[in-house]
C-alpha cells in the first residue's frame, strides 16, 4: 500500500526501501508507479486541486476580424509577477498557468487602440477573453473593461476570493489568530466553541499552492493554519467541488502565499499594541528577479485573551505563538517552474474557565476547578515542479510532509480529574496531476496519497478519587490512496458540461473503498451575462485515526461509553447557482443541500477533557446563501455583503467513536425519532462591509456581523435560556488608518465596539460554554524598507 511505502521511504534505511517498491501488491504497485510517472505518460490530463487557472482569448478588430501578432500583457494587481505571449495568425491566446489572484490583461498592435481588462483567476478556471481592438488614432487611447471581471462561465462552485489588500484593510483580519478573512466575507462561515465553520460542519481542507495539508485531528487543533500576513490570494470554495478537490465536504481554502514577486528588496515590520496586553508582531523580507523569487517571514504573538471564555470576562484566557514561513519560486525556464513552501509554527492557549463554583453554568458543566492548557506544534514543506508541456498542457508533482502536534495539559491539581491528551501525526504524501485541452473537452486527472503515522497519549488523573488513574499511549499507521478523472466538455460558448469521478481507498484500523461521482454544468446567458449552475455529487470523507483500548475504555465504559472503530463519512450534495453582474458588481446566489452518513463530530468521555471524534447517523444540511460584491465606487472603496440561511440537522444515535453503552438497561441509549438541531447550528448569518480608501492616504473600514443565535443544548433549569436556539447578536468593527511618506502606516482597530456580550454556545469543548469575543482595541504600525 502507498501509506505503507511512504512510511518505510520516511523511518526506514534506504535500502529496505527499494526492495519494499518491488513487493508491494499489484494495484499499489501500479498507484505508485503512475504518482511517480503521471507527468511524462499522461500529459493528456489537467491539474486540478492546484493554485493555478488559465487566461486565453482571441484578439479582433471591430469587424471581428482576428488579429495576428497581437501582444497580450498579463500583470498582476498586487505585485510585479508578468505574463506575456503574442497571438496567433487565428488571433488567439493562452498563457496556461497563472496563479490564484487579479490581474490586467494589456492587448496592443499597431494601428490600434490598447485593449485592458481586469479579471480574477481562480484554481483550474480558464478566464475567456474577447479582445476587441479599436482602430487607433495620432492620440492613442486605451479602452478598459471591467464589467465581467469576476464571472466564471465554465465553474459551477461558488467560491469566494479574498486577497491581501482585503486582509490587511479589514478589522482584526491580519492577525495571527484571526479568521475575520474568512468569517467577513464568505457565507454561513463563522467561529463557535472556537472553531471555524462553515456550511454547517468544521471537517474543512486548507492547501498551500494548491497542495493538501492532510490533517485527521478535527477534534483537537484550535491554532491558525497559517499566518494571515503571509497570504497573497486566498480562494474559498463552498462545495460543489470537481473531482480533483477532495474529501472536505463543507469547505476548501486555497492559498496563493506571499511570493516575493511583490517586493523589490524590500522588507516590512508590522507591530501591533493593544488591550488584553495583545501585540501581534511580523518581519518579512522578498525580492524577486525575472526568474527567480523569495519570502519569508518571522511572527510572533501574545495576549490575554485567547480563545472564547467561558463566562462574559475572560479568565485564565492568555495565549502566545511564534513562528516563520518561506517560499522560493524558480522559473528555470518558460516550460518549467519550480516551487518550495516551509511553515513552522507553535502556539500556546490557556483554557478559559468560570472560576465561580455557584454559577448556573458549573451546575451543569464545572469547570471551576480546571487549570489547563493546550500546545500545539505545526509544520509544512511541499514542493512543486510545474511543467508546461504546450500551451494547452500543464503537469504538476507536488511531494509535501505535514507535522501536527496537539498537546492538551492539565494542573496536576485539577478537579474533578486531571487530564492529559497527546496526539501527533505525522503525514507524507504526493499529488500528481497532469492537463490538456483537446477540440471542445478538457480532460482531468491524477492521483493523490498520504501515509500517516499518528501516536497519541491518554492519561488521566483522578483526584477526587472516583476512579484509578491511567495512561495510555498507543501507534497507528494508515493512509490514503485517490485517483480522479474529468472532463469539461463546451458544446457552445455559452453551456460547459462537467463530469467526473473521484476513487478512494483508505486503509488504517479498518479499510473502506468509496467511488463517487460528481456532475454539473454552468450556462451563461448571452447579453445578460448571467451565469446558472447546478451540481450533483457524492464526497467520502476518511475518518480520523483516533482509538481508545485498555483503561481508557474501561474508563469509558464505567461511564455507559464505549468505542467503535470510525468510519469515513459519505456525503451526498446537489446545489444551484445563479451569478448577476451589473455595472462591476457581481451578485452570487446559490441553494444547496447535503445529506451525510456517518456525520463526522466530536465528544468527550465522562468530566474529562478527552475529546474523542465521533460519527453520528446521519445530518442533513440545507440553506441558501448570497454574496454581493462591488466595484470601487466614486474610487472611494469596495462594498461586500454575505448572507447565509441554513438548518444543520442530526438524525439518529451516535455510530462511531464514543458510543452510548448501557449493557444494564438499552434503551437509556435510544434517541428521540426525527431530526434535531446540530451545536454549531445557526439560521441566519450576515456580514456587511466596506473597505474605503479617502483622500491623504486616509483608509477606513467597517464590518457588522448578525448571528441569530446557536442552538441551545441546555433548555431546562438551571440554564437561563429555555428556547432552541440562544440569543441573537450583532457586532461592529471598524479600522482607521493613514500612510505617511508612503514608507509608514498607522491604524487603530476597534472590534465589538459596543461589547454585546451573549452566550455563543454551550457545547463542552475547551472548557465548557463559550461566550463571543469582547470589545478589542488595538493600534498596528507598519514599516516598509528596502535592503
Amino acid at each position: 500500500m502507498l501509506q505503507r511505502f511512504l512510511s518505510r521511504l520516511l523511518l526506514q534505511p534506504q535500502r529496505s526501501v527499494h526492495r519494499s517498491l518491488f513487493f508491494l501488491p499489484a494495484p499499489r504497485l501500479l498507484f505508485v508507479l503512475s504518482a511517480l510517472l503521471l507527468p511524462f505518460f499522461l500529459p493528456a490530463l489537467p491539474a486540478r486541486a492546484s493554485v493555478f487557472g488559465q487566461i486565453q482569448g482571441v484578439v479582433h478588430d471591430p469587424a471581428h476580424r482576428p488579429i495576428a501578432g497581437a501582444r497580450v500583457q498579463v500583470h498582476a494587481a498586487y505585485s510585479d509577477l508578468k505574463f506575456a505571449v503574442v497571438s496567433g495568425n487565428d488571433g488567439a491566446f493562452r498563457i496556461p498557468s497563472v496563479p490564484i489572484g487579479t490581474y490586467t490583461v494589456t492587448v496592443s498592435s499597431s494601428g490600434f487602440a490598447d485593449f485592458a481588462e481586469t479579471v480574477n483567476v481562480t484554481a483550474d478556471s480558464a478566464e475567456i477573453l474577447h479582445c476587441q481592438l479599436a482602430l487607433g488614432t495620432v492620440t492613442q487611447t486605451t479602452t478598459l473593461h471591467e464589467e465581467t471581471q469576476s464571472i466564471h462561465a465554465d465553474s459551477f462552485t461558488p467560491t469566494t476570493m479574498i486577497n491581501r489588500t482585503d486582509i490587511a484593510s479589514t478589522p482584526g483580519a491580519d492577525r495571527t489568530n484571526s479568521m475575520a478573512m474568512i468569517t467577513d466575507y464568505v457565507p454561513g462561515a463563522y467561529m463557535t466553541h472556537d472553531m471555524l465553520h462553515m456550511r454547517g460542519g468544521h471537517e474543512l481542507s486548507w492547501m498551500i499552492d494548491g497542495v493538501n495539508i492532510p490533517n485527521t485531528n478535527i477534534a483537537s487543533n484550535i491554532a491558525p493554519q497559517i499566518d494571515p500576513k503571509d497570504i497573497d490570494t486566498i480562494e474559498v470554495e463552498r462545495g460543489s467541488y470537481g473531482a480533483g478537490v477532495g474529501d472536505r465536504t463543507y469547505g476548501v481554502f486555497n492559498v496563493e502565499p506571499r511570493s516575493g514577486f511583490e517586493r523589490d528588496r524590500e522588507g516590512e515590520l508590522v507591530m501591533t499594541l493593544g488591550n488584553f496586553y495583545q501585540t501581534n508582531n511580523q518581519i518579512s523580507f522578498g525580492d524577486h528577479t525575472e526568474r527567480f523569487a523569495w519570502f519569508t517571514s518571522l511572527n510572533g504573538n501574545r495576549s490575554d485573551y485567547g480563545l472564547q471564555p467561558a463566562t462574559e470576562k475572560p479568565v485564565h484566557d492568555a495565549e502566545n505563538g511564534y513562528g516563520g514561513f518561506a517560499s522560493l519560486i524558480y522559473n528555470h525556464d518558460p516550460a518549467n517552474q519550480l516551487r518550495l513552501i516551509n511553515q513552522l509554527r507553535t502556539d500556546y492557549y490557556q483554557i478559559p474557565y468560570d472560576p465561580n463554583p455557584n454559577d448556573w453554568q458549573n451546575q451543569l458543566y464545572d469547570s471551576s476547578g480546571l487549570r489547563d492548557g493546550e500546545h500545539e506544534t505545526d509544520g509544512y514543506t511541499a514542493f512543486t515542479w510545474v511543467h508546461t508541456w504546450s500551451p494547452t498542457t500543464l503537469a504538476q508533482v507536488s511531494p509535501f510532509y505535514h507535522y501536527n502536534d496537539a498537546d492538551y495539559d492539565p494542573s496536576a491539581n485539577d478537579l474533578p480529574t486531571a487530564t492529559k491528551v497527546d496526539e501527533t501525526g505525522n503525514y507524507a504524501g504526493l499529488q500528481a496531476s497532469a492537463s490538456t485541452v483537446i477540440a471542445r473537452n478538457t480532460i482531468t486527472g491524477g492521483v493523490y496519497g498520504y501515509a500517516q503515522h499518528e501516536n497519541d497519549l491518554f492519561a488521566t488523573t483522578f483526584n477526587d478519587g472516583s476512579y484509578a488513574n491511567f495512561s495510555q499511549s498507543q501507534s497507528v499507521l494508515a493512509g490514503v490512496e485517490e485517483a480522479f478523472l474529468e472532463d469539461h466538455y463546451k458544446p457552445t460558448s455559452w453551456l460547459t458540461l462537467i463530469g467526473g469521478e473521484r476513487q478512494t481507498h483508505f486503509q488504517g484500523t479498518i479499510s473502506e473503498n468509496a467511488i463517487y461521482p460528481r456532475i454539473g454544468a454552468a450556462v451563461l446567458i448571452p447579453k445578460l451575462n448571467w451565469v446558472l449552475r447546478g451540481f450533483y455529487g457524492h464526497y467520502y470523507q476518511p475518518p480520523p485515526l483516533t482509538s481508545i483500548t485498555g483503561p481508557a475504555l474501561a474508563y469509558a465504559n464505567s461511564t455507559n461509553t464505549s468505542f467503535t472503530p470510525l468510519r469515513g463519512e459519505r456525503d451526498e450534495e446537489h446545489q444551484f447557482g445563479l451569478q448577476i453582474p451589473f455595472r462591476g458588481w457581481l451578485l452570487d446566489a446559490d441553494t444547496f443541500q447535503t445529506r451525510a452518513n456517518n456525520f463526522l463530530d466530536h465528544s468527550n468521555i465522562g468530566e474529562s477533557s478527552i475529546f474523542i471524534p465521533v460519527t453520528v447517523q446521519g445530518a442533513l444540511i440545507q440553506g441558501w446563501e448570497l454574496t454581493l460584491r462591488s466595484p470601487e465606487l466614486w474610487h472611494y472603496g469596495q462594498f461586500h455583503l454575505a448572507y447565509s440561511n441554513q438548518i444543520a440537522q442530526q438524525i439518529g444515535p451516535i455510530t462511531g467513536g464514543l458510543i452510548c453503552y448501557n449493557p444494564d438497561d438499552p434503551s437509556a441509549c435510544a434517541v428521540a425519532p426525527g431530526y434535531s438541531a446540530l451545536d454549531h447550528d445557526q439560521r441566519n448569518t450576515l456580514n456587511v462591509g466596506f473597505n474605503g480608501k479617502l483622500p491623504h492616504q486616509i483608509t477606513g473600514a467597517f464590518n457588522v456581523y448578525y448571528g441569530s443565535g446557536f442552538s441551545n443544548g441546555y433548555t431546562d433549569p438551571p440554564s437561563p435560556y429555555s428556547g432552541n436556539y440562544l440569543p441573537a447578536h450583532t457586532t461592529a468593527d471598524i479600522a482607521l488608518g493613514k500612510t505617511f511618506a508612503e514608507k509608514y502606516s498607522l491604524s487603530v482597530n476597534l472590534l465589538n465596539i459596543a461589547n454585546t456580550r451573549v452566550l455563543l454556545d454551550n457545547s463542552l469543548t475547551f472548557g465548557g460554554f463559550h461566550y463571543n469575543d469582547p470589545r478589542q482595541i488595538y493600534g498596528e504600525f507598519r514599516y516598509h524598507f528596502h535592503f
